[in-house]
């Protein structure tokens, strides 16, 4: 659990350049809390203590102004930058390495059961107020371009813009970095 916590804490170091020690990151950084308390809350769901996994939730939300359902499956290394607006679905699964930029949402398209938010595979950037939405696969190492409503899936290492979102580049994954 510290090896955890400690590698969240280099990832933050390693992708925001204001960052001076991980004990600015862990005392003072909102995506940082708003992953721990997701931990807690997950932890409650996945027991079937609904209600306290919500309330913890909520309060998170409240304090970071980052919304993770605690049902959703986060990956390791999660960096959120900027997070006030970030949403993450109840059936959404975030890979690992994984960035997310203020304002994004992975959604759902409507009131169906079952699973109804995006795979967000290793290594994807999702840009400031983006829309990621429905039951569907961003590939590993893509990009979403800010401001992008993305409705399908998105294959690997490529870099999506617009509305709807379309392909504008295709990555080479052995030199392409984040």
């Amino acid at each position: 659990m510290m090896q955890r916590l400690n590698d969240l804490l280099a990832a933050y170091e390693a992708n925001d350049p204001a960052v001076r020690s991980k004990a600015e990151v862990l005392l003072t950084n909102q995506g940082v809390h708003a992953i721990l308390f997701h931990r807690l809350a997950h932890k409650c769901y996945n027991k079937k203590w609904f209600l306290l996994a919500q309330i913890i939730s909520k309060f998170a939300r409240f304090l970071t102004g980052v919304e993770i359902h605690p049902g959703a499956q986060i990956g390791k290394r999660l960096f959120i930058d900027h997070g006030m607006g970030t949403v993450i679905g109840e059936t959404a699964v975030v890979g690992n390495d994984v960035t997310i930029f203020h304002g994004a949402t992975l959604g759902g398209t409507g009131k169906q059961k079952g699973k109804r938010h995006p795979n967000v595979e290793d290594g994807v950037l999702v840009s400031a107020n983006s829309s990621v939405l429905g039951n569907i696969t961003i590939g590993e190492g893509s990009k979403i371009g800010a401001n992008a409503v993305v409705l399908e899936d998105v294959p690997p290492h490529v870099t999506v813009v617009g509305l709807p979102a379309k392909i504008v580049r295709y990555h080479d994954e052995t030199t392409e970095s984040k």
